[in-house]
């Protein structure tokens, strides 16, 4: 999508474009509304509507497959530059509206399709850049196959959704190795991040027979990746500059200590502590919706060919989610309303990231009348 749309782009594949980014879009809320369901908030809902229901019961699966496995998988399709790539996507938001109709079968499966292009589209990638960061991804394509899979064989969601974070997080920690792929690191720094990343799939593997173990192992990765992060990602350079990189290192540095609270919550899961909710919020919210916070100003108008503009405003939500996170996950636990305003709280943050990227696109083309923008163009991503 240029930052204007080309004459010779046929209105019928804006159409369609239009319509899958808002079945996206649709995604991602319902997933949201699922949430505030599971955590007693009250949302004004139509009557008599079955999705509601679908979606409390599939909300990991509606953020996790349905949304960000369709966003990365369109972010991959881009980057590849080819069409076939696009039915990963594809399948993966017909998974999630399957869930969201009522036929779970059919989204597992339609899942299993969406992870098999995955791992194809990844292949290719691995094939044009044979690196460190190319085989992680494609790694973290497999282990979404392996929880697509257990899904669609009616596995228990102890055993599946391990899988799906360790697709989220590997595709992560090959960002940002190859981000930082020309930093210089001691002797060994390699070699402890792919221990941490093997015992977090040992640990996603052994969730099926032992739980505890599985929880143990899945744990201390967790905080073995943190610290490997805080001790050699760029992010502790970049925190004492300015403008967006500034921005992007505190969203890194926080998820980096929210990834090592989920990890603290995985192993106090397995041992018999009330911390599930903590485990899986922590490592989805406060990680991974922390990554997307700070990468999303550089991904995304990379990938719509548009302009935005960067100002303080970009801190509101992120402050937002992580005090709402902070009172949800440490207070929540304690009195009921408190965890529903801290959904409520996490619900928010997300929609006003949404609209301060809106409003920043917005912002730059007033800034940057129609007849100038030509010599603001975006160049095609590489």
């Amino acid at each position: 999508m240029h930052d204007d749309a080309s004459p010779r782009t046929p209105v019928r594949v804006l159409i369609l474009r239009a319509l899958f980014l808002s079945v996206v879009a649709s995604l991602l809320v319902t997933g949201i509304i699922g949430g505030l369901l599971r955590a007693g908030v009250a949302v004004p809902l139509p009557a008599h509507s079955a999705w509601p229901g679908q979606a409390v019961l599939a909300h990991a699966f509606l953020m996790i497959c349905a949304f960000m496995g369709t966003v990365i998988g369109i972010e991959r399709a881009i980057a590849v530059k080819a069409r076939a790539a696009f039915a990963a996507p594809v399948l993966s938001a017909l998974a999630g509206v399957s869930m969201l109709a009522g036929a779970p079968m059919v989204a597992g499966w339609l899942a299993v399709l969406a992870s098999l292009g995955f791992i194809a589209v990844n292949v290719t990638v691995v094939s044009r850049q044979k690196a460190a960061h190319t085989l992680l991804l494609l790694t973290g394509a497999t282990a979404w196959l392996v929880g697509n899979l257990l899904l669609a064989l009616g596995s228990q969601a102890a055993a599946v959704v391990p899988w799906w974070f360790s697709f989220l997080v590997l595709t992560i920690a090959a960002e940002r190795l190859e981000m930082t792929r020309l930093m210089r690191r001691r002797s060994g720094a390699a070699a402890a991040l792919y221990v941490c990343l093997g015992l977090m799939l040992a640990g996603s593997a052994v969730f099926a027979v032992s739980p505890v173990w599985g929880g143990w192992l899945y744990g201390l990765s967790l905080a073995g990746l943190a610290l490997w992060l805080v001790s050699f990602d760029i992010a502790r350079r970049t925190i004492s500059s300015h403008g967006l990189s500034r921005y992007m290192a505190v969203c890194l540095l926080l998820g980096y200590a929210w990834l090592a609270v989920a990890g603290i919550a995985w192993i106090a899961t397995s041992l018999g502590y009330s911390a599930r909710v903590a485990a899986l919020h922590a490592l989805g919210l406060g990680f991974i919706f922390s990554m997307m916070l700070g990468h999303a100003p550089v991904i995304l108008p990379a990938l719509a060919r548009v302009k935005l503009l960067f100002g303080w405003f970009f801190y509101v939500p992120l402050a937002l989610l992580h005090s709402s996170l902070a009172l949800r996950l440490f207070f929540g636990p304690f009195d009921f309303a408190l965890l529903g305003a801290g959904a409520a709280g996490n619900a928010a943050a997300i929609a006003v990231f949404a609209a301060t990227m809106v409003a920043s696109v917005l912002a730059w083309r007033a800034r940057h009348p129609a007849p100038h923008r030509k010599r603001h163009a975006v160049p095609a991503p590489h």
